[in-house]
């Protein structure tokens, strides 16, 4: 919708700035958005506040010579009003809304999809939980909003790779190694104790239970060094395992698991000290330090020990100089919130190895709150100190779970209330939503059974005041999917179907659409059908089901 606007408005200017009018040498950036009261207006645009200290004119001067230029062939606009410092309010005429709606039903299923990104190939991290535990649910959050953004960024229509990047390296698989060969030494009749820094969830008694089922006495005779070593890599493995098992039940993807420990074995951190620039690394103390305050970041930071052993962020530095060695126009890295402070580092790491530090953007992760009853709910059953992923999937179901954990802005913590995700109710949004896609499925199929036929191109004569208002939610979704997949806010999509699905039940409750009136029937119909198709596949970027029936 707002391209239309923004063409006309262009070309006003041009014809103002070729014919002298406007001083400046050419068209500048402005916005053009939906006002937050439509008594506004239906568009809103800021083209003469922008212009107007280039062009050394008072705003409102220069609007009202934009408005003296705004063409209008086609009969769009209504009324075009210069409202306060220099703002331009629109309003569309009916014509202009038929058209809008005759372009969203010829687009079909490919409508809100677009070629903003030009095939430009991004490289999308996310989830990249250690291989210790089960995911927890700020996984689960991270997961969403991680695969929603790659799926935003697809249909803006650029080449997406979603890569898991495995943490099966460091200190914390040492400790995993230990906890599971203590585990094991219990199932033998062993009295022995986890230490202080073990990983105490019960999950860990599963995996020792299946570590004796493979090797049965042997590992008993071992020497405890390899001991521990054969546990790390059985429990990592079993435990990813089950991870990817998880995220595949939750309909999360990934075209690569990157293993941390195979860069270190395949030299990679070697070859990516070796690209950095020397005076960017220095010795102190037998420590090796990357000087990551030339880009920003606070202090400089170790990559190799004193023992010569790669420090966790050193494993960053091979994983990006594996990564941007692989050509990708863009990275986004999906973190916890609690990553804050490591952004400047990360961004450093880009600079250091010759990129744009602009190539990274990161999308930060804020705490999921569980609530049940009214009551925070802090332990599951299996993991000891954390609610798992699976839990809530097999408490509320998948949709509910990916759709509630969309229902805040990533850097903003979320409130998820069990017990409403579990109503069937339209006090439950995604219910809500998805009703409104079941209940214009029941409307075409009372169509079909009365022999009703939608025309494939239908006569939009009957577009109303009536059928403007779930317009206006419907033909702005091109806008919120190039807007969110351009500023990595996958929440904009929910928000999206919960403002249409409310505008359609709305006009449904309000507005028969088969009617006694052959040509008022089409229009309902090819409205409704639209709508249906538009939600469909606001969910489908979201990750959840578009249900027929309920």
């Amino acid at each position: 919708m707002k391209r239309h606007l923004e063409a006309l408005l262009r070309q006003a200017l041009i014809d103002a700035i070729t014919a002298g009018e406007l001083p400046v040498d050419r068209p500048p950036p402005f916005t053009v958005e939906v006002p937050a009261d439509l008594k506004f207006g239906d568009l809103a645009t800021n083209v003469a506040l922008v212009l107007a200290r280039q062009a050394g004119k008072p705003p409102r001067v220069v609007a009202e010579t934009v408005l003296a230029r705004l063409r209008d062939p086609s009969g769009w606009l209504a009324s075009a009003e210069i409202a306060g410092p220099g703002f331009i309010n629109v309003r569309f005429t009916p014509a202009f809304w038929r058209m809008l709606l005759a372009e969203a039903l010829a687009a079909g299923d490919a409508y809100g999809r677009s070629d903003t990104g030009a095939g430009r190939r991004v490289h999308v991290e996310f989830v990249s939980a250690n291989p210790t535990g089960p995911l927890h649910v700020g996984h689960g959050r991270g997961a969403v909003l991680g695969d929603v953004a790659a799926r935003l960024l697809e249909a803006a229509g650029f080449q997406v790779e979603r890569e898991y990047y495995v943490n099966d390296f460091g200190r914390q698989m040492d400790v995993l190694g230990r906890s599971t060969w203590i585990r094991y030494r219990q199932l033998r009749g062993e009295d022995v104790q986890l230490a202080e820094d073990a990983y105490p969830g019960e999950y860990l008694v599963d995996v020792a239970r299946a570590l004796a089922a493979e090797h049965g006495e042997e590992l008993a005779t071992a020497s405890e060094a390899d001991a521990i070593a054969r546990c790390r890599d059985f429990a990592a493995r079993l435990l990813l395992a089950g991870i990817r098992e998880d995220l595949a039940r939750f309909g999360v993807r990934f075209d690569r698991f990157v293993s941390e420990r195979a860069l270190h074995t395949d030299g990679v951190f070697v070859r990516a000290r070796a690209a950095l620039p020397p005076d960017l690394l220095y010795d102190e103390e037998g420590a090796l330090f990357f000087r990551t305050t030339r880009f920003g970041d606070e202090k400089d930071r170790a990559i190799v020990r004193g023992n010569g052993e790669p420090t966790y962020f050193g494993g960053d530095i091979a994983h990006y100089h594996y990564t941007l060695g692989r050509g990708f126009d863009g990275l986004v890295n999906v973190l916890g919130a609690d990553h804050h402070g490591y952004v400047a580092r990360l961004r450093a790491v880009v600079a250091g190895l010759g990129f744009d530090p602009a190539l990274l953007r990161v999308l930060l992760v804020q705490l999921v709150n569980l609530i049940r009853a009214g009551e925070p709910v802090r332990m599951g059953k299996r993991a000891g100190e954390f609610v798992t992923l699976r839990e809530v999937m097999d408490e509320v179901g998948v949709d509910a779970a990916r759709f509630f954990f969309l229902l805040r802005k990533a850097d903003s913590p979320l409130d998820f209330d069990l017990d409403l995700a579990k109503k069937q109710s339209t006090d439950n949004p995604v219910f809500y939503v998805q009703y409104a896609h079941a209940r214009i499925a029941s409307v075409l199929r009372q169509a079909a059974e009365a022999g009703i036929e939608l025309h494939p191109d239908p006569d939009l004569a009957r577009v109303g005041d009536a059928e403007i208002e779930p317009l206006r939610v419907l033909v702005t979704f091109p806008d919120v999917v190039e807007a969110a997949a351009r500023d990595l806010e996958p929440h904009r999509i929910v928000f999206y179907a919960l403002d249409l699905a409310a505008a359609f039940h709305r006009y449904y409750n309000q507005h028969r659409i088969l009617t006694d009136d052959p040509a008022t029937t089409q229009t309902r119909l090819a409205l409704v059908q639209c709508v249906q198709r538009v939600l469909r596949a606001a969910l489908g970027i979201a990750g959840v089901q578009a249900p027929e029936r309920m």
